[in-house]
């Protein structure tokens, strides 16, 4: 008998994309699903929606609660779910409806692991497809390990043929243990993960004292310390990438969160890890830089100045922060025409770099 995979499914606000979202859970190949879809809060008739279109479906379960954020609606979903397994689904994501089965199978090529990810097409918002392989255009921690083989020492192709293999033929399927690689940026997408119960239960779920965004990055950090994880490396899952909004408090609670989830975890594990010192620096350096920038964009110069010294601390050779360190000393409206007038000046024609510019997509995932 199949064992069951539970779905949990955070939504608030989304009725518009919630039924796509559930749909592609209830369409996998894979049988035993159940999905559990926690509501934050919405106004706008998601409550009626799923009554409606799913309320005589047994897989299908409603929790409705005040809105108290992301990690709080996945930690309620997690609570609620029954499976062996639990997977997480954006509520303006989907799947394709061979993801679970794909995932399981690779588990079974790596049965030390505990998570499973996959590769993700990133699609905008009027549905067309920005890039059908966005990982490593996304998640830009990725650019520091350019071969997957600089992150996972096992590969194997996975047993086939299965429904995957029509569009994409044979599948390779990654397994180690990227403890240290985490640090240096989050390489997971929340909407592909798929994860064994018992790791479930050890993680204690997402720390709600993490707004988000980051607080995902904190999960799949500590996951990865619990043991070998798992990548499958096709695009299983559609992610709906929003217009860039880049708001400025957004960017500051991102940065602060990345910092504290890369503190906490080298405080409780870094003995263990025995990291080189100039892993640490670029960890740190990194963390720290782009706090500051996120402080400086939200106009907190001070804080900024603090954290680009900590940065340097960390890692000296930074010339930028430097200045930076520099303009923060100045008073707010003459550092930004200063900024403004350097971003003018040392902007360069894309015919100087061989070649046509090209627009990547917009980073809307932690650390990257």
């Amino acid at each position: 008998m199949a064992e069951l995979v539970s779905v949990v499914i955070p939504t608030c606000n989304r009725v518009h994309t919630l039924a796509r979202a559930i749909d592609s859970a209830l369409a996998q190949t894979h049988g035993a699903i159940e999905v559990v879809v926690v509501d934050g809060g919405s106004t706008d008739g998601t409550s009626q929606m799923v009554g409606t279109r799913y309320g005589r479906d047994p897989r299908v379960r409603y929790r409705w609660q005040e809105n108290a954020g992301v990690a709080a609606a996945r930690n309620r979903g997690i609570a609620d779910s029954r499976g062996a397994y639990v997977a997480f689904l954006g509520s303006d994501d989907w799947w394709r409806p061979w993801k679970v089965e794909l995932q399981l199978a690779a588990l079974r090529l790596f049965p030390g692991a505990g998570m499973v990810w996959t590769d993700v097409e990133a699609v905008g918002p009027g549905g067309a497809v920005l890039s059908p392989r966005s990982l490593r255009i996304l998640y830009k921690a990725y650019r520091r390990f350019p071969r997957t083989a600089d992150l996972f020492p096992a590969s194997r192709v996975l047993a086939g043929p299965g429904p995957w293999s029509a569009d994409f033929g044979p599948v390779m399927a990654h397994c180690g243990d990227i403890r240290a690689h985490m640090l240096m940026g989050n390489l997971v997408p929340t909407s592909t993960v798929l994860l064994k119960r018992e790791w479930i239960e050890e993680l204690k779920g997402f720390d709600p004292e993490l707004s988000a965004p980051g607080e995902d990055f904190d999960f799949h950090l500590r996951t990865c310390f619990l043991g070998p994880v798992a990548f499958a490396d096709v695009p299983a899952a559609h992610c709906r990438i929003s217009a860039p909004d880049r708001v400025a408090d957004k960017d500051r609670k991102l940065a602060v969160n990345v910092l504290a989830a890369v503190t906490r975890a080298l405080q409780r594990h870094g003995r263990a890890l025995d990291l080189p010192g100039w892993w640490i620096d670029e960890v740190f350096g990194e963390a720290h830089r782009r706090v500051a920038d996120a402080m400086v964009g939200a106009g907190e110069h001070a804080a900024g100045r603090r954290h680009y010294l900590h940065s340097l601390r960390h890692r000296p050779w930074q010339w930028r922060a430097y200045a930076q360190v520099a303009l923060c000393c100045l008073p707010p409206d003459l550092a930004e025409r200063m900024r403004a007038l350097h971003r003018r000046v040392t902007r360069r024609p894309a015919r100087l770099c061989g070649g046509a510019r090209t627009q990547a997509a917009p980073n809307t995932t932690p650390f990257g």
